[in-house]
């Protein structure tokens, strides 16, 4: 059942489906405040997307496509509607001023990251 909340959204519809490369360029742009995560938009230009976006270019159902990866990672791989994503509609209306959900998003990361440590030896997709 979808959720209102994007943090939960995140953790349970886009962190199991996301590639531990995926994972960490999400870390990686939210812990610098890269301006090559953007809102609004699933990408503008390459290498400029959204969360989406980036985790998708990192996922081997997805890494081949450049403007429709975001959609078709969230829609295929993730099984949610890109229109109705709650982490979609948080990111797009405020991810810019909302540290928040900044810190929210990338703690979840760093959980998610450490869990899949704690677990070690699950095998990774091949990327493209």
């Amino acid at each position: 059942m979808p959720t209102h909340n994007p943090i939960a959204e995140f953790r349970a519809a886009w962190l199991p489906h996301a590639t531990k490369d995926g994972l960490s360029r999400i870390i990686e742009l939210l812990e610098k405040g890269s301006p090559l995560l953007i809102h609004g938009a699933f990408t503008r230009t390459m290498p400029m997307g959204c969360l989406a976006s980036h985790i998708a270019w990192n996922h081997p159902q997805t890494c081949k496509y450049q403007q429709e990866a975001g959609v078709l990672w969230l829609s295929r791989v993730a099984k949610l509607n890109p229109a109705t994503s709650s982490v979609i509609l948080a990111w797009d209306r405020d991810g810019t001023a909302d540290f928040t959900l900044r810190s929210d998003l990338l703690e979840a990361c760093l959980e998610e990251r450490w869990r899949r440590e704690e677990v070690s030896g699950t095998p990774e997709p091949a990327l493209c």
